[in-house]
């Protein structure tokens, strides 16, 4: 009975350690693989498009976007500090650009 326990017990570990590892992975802003559908080549015109909307900043991130109708999204941090994320069409056209809800 005792080795029972304690294989169930340790079962029961692993099970919280995969699921408070999928609740990490589901917090951290990013959708994975599918988030990440882009050639090097469109990241580097997304990014300068993105850079030439809002004036300049720093790029944090692209990503592959749906919302509001667009193919990439760019999170700038403008020279004045706001992050915002610019959501552009496949031919990268300004789609909208919105303050960041992150942080």
């Amino acid at each position: 009975m005792r080795k029972r326990v304690i294989i169930a017990a340790a079962g029961l570990g692993v099970a919280v350690v995969a699921v408070g590892g999928g609740v990490a992975v589901a917090g951290n802003g990013d959708d994975g693989a599918v988030s990440h559908q882009y050639t090097p080549g469109q990241a580097k015109a997304a990014t300068k498009a993105a850079l030439a909307a809002t004036g300049g900043g720093t790029a944090n991130s692209v990503e592959s976007d749906s919302e509001n109708g667009a193919t990439y999204e760019v999170e700038v941090t403008k020279t004045n500090g706001k992050t915002v994320d610019v959501r552009l069409d496949e031919s990268y056209a300004v789609v909208v650009i919105e303050g960041d809800g992150e942080g």
